[in-house]
């Protein structure tokens, strides 16, 4: 029993690897053999003259080299390319004062489009590679008891180092943040001394400053780094990515070589991105370009903060290998950035910095054991994936790695690499990420046979054109599959254009144009294609249960022609229409009853096409309708009938309620139902016998009630200004009163006054 399952399971293998490496052609419009070549990899091209027959097409010519050899095509005529790889510069792998770690260092490859090729590539990690180590430090005044560490770091990291490759460089940067608001105080005096004391030794504020350049000197080193000072700043986050772009792009200025280059940050915070330059008004986008200028960066308040993919992008460029030296704080903000630039370490130093060297030597051994094998950027439609004989690195990927290599250890990669298209000679590298060798990849595409034909007339042709390939390129004025037709009055391209239909493809791919008409070609299974075009074939049609038309109809032109008593588009259905019937009608007059089921129209669904949700009742535009036939009157007055032909039916009479209510062209309001019936546009309508319509107004009541209206209003006028002048006299009246109890006469005219002169008249003697 086990031994026939495995038998069975041997089988299926086999079978299943015979599937998976079959070669097939998927040819489309093919005339020449570079058509062939370029329609994909399983395509190859019979050159042999007497291969095709009269009439037939050349792009017959075209198949897989199998079923071309089974078709009488002899073995050395089948033009069929593979890819050609060349290996250009192969040194073996090395030790020494010139390591060479990659083998092979070039290669050329001319590909056939569509077709993998795979070559080896091994790399070795070499005992006394070169390193080296910019240290760049955070001096914000946080980092204050870190610095004395520092400046005592210089001959102990490089004996350290020295102990692991007997050749390492170290140097040294700083940074701070911007100085502008608000991230340093912009006062002069800060400026100068951004400290909180004093006296304290402090630098002036500084966004980065190259230091020292790559060194074996240790006790330069030191001694650099002891004059240098704290600084300050204001905000937490620190320039920190200003800082490792610039010591990424100033390679000549740092002093970057053919080594291991490894970037130690050492920061207590964590840092401004691209886009929190805004924060000071800084638009400018980081330009990714080296501006030391006196070994400070001169575009720090000019240029914003570069962005993270920036950061990742120029380190793998530069193959440098930064090592983030944080606080505990600040490991899983620093982790997280990890992840987002390959080749890249984390660690966690002391509060006084006083692990730094064992955790960088920690970290260089991390990073180096790890190889990730990747390239720069590919020409278009060019591939690259990457296996290796390493543990979890059997599936092709985007990216090879491998962990835990030891110095002295042979690493294999299997490179794969695909043209999809034809393309131009274009170049490539591949590498590990950190180091600076580099595997220069050349690639080609072989779109074009190489037939070496005469380059003179050829009976074949008629003498009227030249062999190429084994078909007809024919003279001008000659055409035709052996250049057997003149040209006459029309030119080639009219007489091709009538092989063409709807400016397609000639004679659908299916046959030849031979001076104006398509000589078409049999099919596959020894038929004809036929048609104008050669279009049309009788043996693709849909197939049911695999048999062609489910055998109860013909093939014609790709479509089934049903006999009697079936239908549907393979012939797979009996006729009847018994399912899709409801009180005697099919689909309710909305659809097709195909294969026993209803197929409706115009949104309508349901078993019967009996509900359409996405339907609404025309009221409105039935209103002009309902007036019509219902009262007579209205813009259809005289041709109702004719505009009104989609209402089936109108019944007056008195409804409970009402679905629809438009106005009239009088103003009433009219109210009535629609129901729908078989078929489209078909309504029922049933219709309030009264209509609401306004009453006129009463003139009379309006006019006497409005004289009435103003004869109130005018009255209460006056009895108002009335009230007022009575109020004003009652007013005056009883300040007169009030004024005469306060008198201090009585009975006389305070205001009289008696005569002062007495006349007498003479002659007056008194008697009367």
């Amino acid at each position: 029993m086990l031994q026939s399952v495995c038998l069975r399971g041997l089988l299926l293998l086999l079978v299943g690897r015979q599937v998976f490496t079959q070669e097939i052609c998927l040819k489309g419009s093919v005339n020449t053999c570079g058509d062939c070549i370029k329609a994909g990899p399983g395509c190859a091209w019979c050159k042999d003259l007497n291969f095709t027959k009269t009439g037939e097409q050349e792009a017959a010519r075209c198949d897989t080299a199998a079923l071309l050899k089974n078709r009488g095509c002899p073995a050395d005529s089948i033009m069929n390319p593979k890819n050609d790889p060349t290996i250009v510069l192969n040194k073996p792998l090395a030790t020494g004062q010139n390591p060479v770690q990659i083998q092979p260092q070039e290669i050329s490859l001319q590909l056939r489009p569509g077709m993998p090729h795979t070559f080896q590539l091994k790399f070795k990690r070499a005992e006394g590679y070169p390193v080296d180590l910019y240290y760049l430090m955070d001096l914000s005044y946080s980092m204050k008891d870190d610095l004395k560490n520092v400046k005592d770091l210089g001959n102990n990291l490089l004996q350290e180092l020295n102990r692991i490759t007997g050749n390492a460089r170290i140097g040294f940067g700083s940074f701070v943040d911007k100085t502008l608001l608000p991230y340093t105080d912009t006062n002069e005096a800060k400026l100068q001394q951004p400290c909180a004391i004093k006296d304290e030794p402090c630098q002036p504020a500084f966004g980065f400053q190259h230091v020292l350049s790559l060194t074996k000197n240790g006790n330069q080193f030191k001694n650099m780094v002891n004059k240098q000072h704290i600084s300050g700043n204001l905000d937490p986050p620190e320039g920190s990515l200003d800082a490792i772009m610039q010591a990424a792009v100033c390679v000549n200025e740092i002093g970057w070589g053919n080594s291991t280059r490894l970037l130690v940050l050492a920061t207590d915070d964590g840092f401004h991105m691209a886009g929190d330059g805004k924060l000071a008004a800084i638009l400018e986008p980081n330009k990714e370009t080296c501006q030391l200028v006196n070994n400070k960066y001169s575009k720090s308040n000019i240029w914003d903060y570069p962005s993270v993919g920036q950061i990742a992008r120029k380190l793998e460029e530069q193959n440098i290998q930064p090592i983030f030296a944080v606080t505990k704080k600040m490991e899983t903000v620093y982790t997280e950035l990890s992840k987002l630039i390959p080749k890249s370490a984390v660690g966690v130093l002391s509060d006084d910095s006083s692990n730094v060297v064992k955790l960088i030597v920690d970290a260089y051994n991390n990073l180096t054991s790890e190889v990730i094998m990747a390239h720069d950027a590919l020409p278009n439609s060019v591939s690259v994936k990457y296996t290796s004989n390493c543990p979890g690195g059997e599936k092709p990927s985007d990216r090879g790695k491998c962990d835990n290599v030891n110095i002295g250890q042979d690493v294999t990669f299997d490179v794969t690499v695909t043209a999809e298209k034809c393309i131009e000679s274009q170049s490539f590298l591949i590498g590990p990420l950190g180091f600076n060798e580099k595997l220069k990849v050349t690639v080609q595409t072989r779109c074009e046979c190489e037939c070496d034909d005469p380059n003179t007339n050829h009976p074949h042709c008629g003498n009227n054109g030249k062999v190429a390939c084994g078909s007809c390129r024919c003279n001008t004025g000659f055409l035709g599959q052996r250049c057997e037709c003149t040209l006459g009055k029309k030119d080639e391209a009219s007489l091709k254009a009538q092989c063409r239909k709807d400016n397609g493809t000639e004679c659908e791919g299916k046959g030849d144009c031979v001076c104006g008409r398509c000589q078409c070609h049999m099919t596959e299974a020894g038929g004809n294609f036929y048609g104008e075009h050669c279009e049309c074939d009788d043996e693709h049609c849909e197939k049911f249960n695999n048999t062609l038309c489910a055998g109860h109809g013909e093939c014609k032109c790709g479509k089934c022609e049903c006999k009697d008593g079936y239908e549907g588009t393979a012939c797979h259905c009996a006729r009847s229409d018994d399912a899709c019937k409801r009180d005697g009608n099919v689909c309710f007059n909305r659809g097709k009853c195909v294969c026993n089921q209803c197929e409706c129209e115009r949104g309508y669904k349901g078993p019967y096409c009996e509900t359409c949700s996405a339907c609404q009742r025309p009221c409105q535009q039935s209103g002009s309708c309902v007036e019509c036939m219902t009262f007579g009157t209205g813009p259809f007055e005289k041709n109702c009938s004719l505009a009104c032909a989609h209402l089936k039916s109108v019944t007056v009479e008195r409804l409970v309620k009402s679905d629809c209510r438009i106005k009239d062209s009088a103003g009433c309001w009219m109210s009535f139902t629609m129901k729908e019936q078989l078929g489209f546009d078909k309504y029922d309508m049933n219709v309030l016998k009264d209509r609401e319509c306004p009453q006129g107004p009463n003139i009379a009541a309006i006019v006497g009630g409005s004289l009435a209206g103003v004869a109130l209003i005018g009255l209460l006028i006056l009895l108002i200004i009335k009230a007022i002048l009575y109020a004003s006299d009652l007013r005056e009246w009883r300040r007169f009163e009030k004024d005469r109890k306060h008198e201090k006469t009585s009975g006389t005219n305070p205001l009289f006054q008696n005569a002062t002169t007495t006349v007498q008249n003479p002659t007056f003697s008194g008697d009367s």
